[in-house]
C-alpha cells in the first residue's frame, strides 16, 4: 500500500476514499482509528489514504482533479514541502 493523500482530518479522507472508490480503486485508511484516541485535541497528519501500488497511478491522478486536495502525498516528487505559516499575531498585540 502507498499513500496517494495525507489528509488534513478523518472527513477529509473519506471524501478522497469514496472518490477512489467510485472509479473502482481498493482503498485503505491508515490512521483512522488513530483519531479519537487524542481526544478533544487536533491531531493532524494522521490519517493518510493508501492504495495498492498497481493502482497509485490511477489514484495520484482522481486526487489531483478533487477540489478539496490541499496536499498531497508524492514520494516520487522532490519538491521541497511548502513552508508553514509563521506564528498567527492579532492587530494591536504585538
Amino acid at each position: 500500500m502507498r499513500v496517494v493523500y495525507e489528509a488534513a482530518n478523518v472527513i477529509d479522507a473519506h471524501l478522497v476514499r469514496h472518490a477512489l472508490e467510485d472509479a473502482g480503486l481498493p482503498v485503505f485508511l491508515r490512521g483512522e482509528a488513530l483519531v479519537g484516541g487524542m481526544g478533544e485535541l487536533p491531531l493532524f497528519g494522521v490519517v493518510a489514504v493508501c492504495v495498492p501500488e498497481a493502482a497509485v497511478p490511477a489514484a495520484k491522478e482522481i486526487v489531483a482533479a478533487l477540489p478539496i486536495v490541499t496536499r498531497s502525498a508524492d514520494l516520487s516528487d522532490d519538491s521541497p514541502e511548502p513552508a508553514m505559516p509563521g506564528p498567527f499575531v492579532r492587530p494591536g498585540f504585538a
